[in-house]
């Protein structure tokens, strides 16, 4: 057979691995509608959505550290029965009566590859979220630098104060500092927005290269990550299954009984502890019946009965051709920022509605008054045809 698609064995299909690896961001949807929502009734809790990625990560970084710890395996795999087991190759002189066809030995996870599952799971995700969020911002700035010129130079309005010369020196190198600031933190986005795009194409074709041999059943690792720490991730046995309330259980006494100091500071640490575990166990099943609603709610409104009875759809039309420059009318500059009127930068732009060409607001309306056209087609034109272009608001 060419790839797996059943359920036998220890090893989890293709389709199990996808799905949980989909859960965190179905879960992040699930949580930003929901706060969305709710926001709308208390505007604090647009707090939370500003700053979305930090709240996330924390969210996880609890989940993720307490299921690792309970049951060796990552929160989303945990509800899909799956285990991280470390994989090690077996050696010759290793016991023939254990082997198996594949030569990997299974054990459980060991403290150094929880806490690099951790990083992997919850620490990356967020600095590539990040990333990515700088990388868009870097993107629409250069976008707007090729239309309007550099953002530093479109404002020309300077209020001047007349004000002591203590308070002259002392604003002089607060605005000193806020520039070196500035260009450091420019010359950062530059960077990050160079890099970027091949650190986003390397890690994407990694991923996908790793699930095709998975998919091939030509590795046992489902991601680099997997790979990096030496991890397989296996079927929850039935045994294991059973034997995870009770895991639990340990877990949560051990901890109990490392608490020190007198009767009194044990009873409360006692009590929070276990108003903590209260708290967690109800935490996951509130953000598992989040992710079955959001799914619900995402099939309600884009329902098959829905997509029937929509009107068609159908593409929007080209746009129209860019009116051609005449021959006796003024050439435009290669550079987008500069004036065809007076070969400056464009001051207050304007553009002349009939053509769509930009010009400076003083030479475009002097030009109209006189010759009444467009400078560039020559096509007839009116001074109620100029409209000014708002771009720095």
């Amino acid at each position: 057979m060419l790839f797996q698609v059943g359920g036998q064995g220890t090893r989890p299909t293709f389709f199990e691995m996808a799905a949980a690896q989909q859960l965190p961001a179905s879960l992040r949807a699930a949580l930003t509608y929901s706060i969305g929502v709710l926001a709308l009734r208390r505007p604090i809790l647009h707090k939370v959505l500003d700053y979305e990625d930090e709240f996330f990560a924390m969210l996880m970084l609890v989940l993720e550290t307490h299921s690792l710890r309970t049951t060796d395996a990552s929160f989303a795999e945990s509800l899909y029965g799956l285990r991280r087991r470390a994989a090690k190759i077996r050696t010759k002189q290793a016991d023939i009566r254990s082997k198996t066809s594949d030569g990997i030995q299974h054990s459980s996870l060991e403290k150094r590859q929880r806490v690099l599952s951790v990083v992997f799971l919850v620490v990356l995700p967020y600095l590539k979220s990040k990333l990515h969020s700088i990388y868009n911002k870097e993107r629409e700035a250069r976008l707007q630098a090729s239309l309007w010129g550099p953002g530093d130079e479109r404002f020309e309005d300077v209020d001047y104060f007349v004000e002591g010369e203590d308070s002259i020196a002392s604003r002089t190198s607060t605005e000193a500092e806020a520039t070196i600031r500035t260009r450091l933190a420019k010359n950062i986005q530059k960077i990050i927005g160079l890099c970027y795009p091949w650190l986003h194409a390397t890690t994407e074709g990694l991923t996908f290269t790793y699930q095709l041999l998975y998919l091939l059943d030509a590795t046992g690792f489902y991601s680099v990550g997997l790979h990096a720490l030496g991890i397989h991730v296996c079927r929850a046995t039935g045994q294991e299954l059973m034997d995870t309330s009770s895991r639990i259980s340990k877990i949560r006494s051990r901890e109990r009984e490392r608490l020190r100091g007198p009767p009194w500071v044990k009873a409360v640490q006692g009590a929070l502890l276990k108003c903590a575990y209260v708290v967690l166990d109800y935490a996951q099943t509130g953000l598992i019946a989040a992710v079955f609603i959001f799914k619900m709610m995402e099939w309600w409104y884009q329902s098959a009965e829905e997509r029937m009875s929509a009107p068609t759809v159908y593409p929007p039309p080209p746009p129209p051709p860019p009116p051609k420059v005449a021959k006796d009318g003024i050439p435009l500059p290669p550079d987008r920022t500069i004036c065809p009127l007076c070969s400056q930068k464009r001051v207050n732009p304007s553009v002349v509605t009939v053509s769509g060409f930009v010009f400076c607001y003083a030479c475009v309306h002097k030009y109209v008054s006189q010759y009444k056209r467009c400078p560039v087609t020559l096509m007839p034109a009116d001074i109620d045809q100029i409209r000014r272009l708002f771009h720095d608001m």
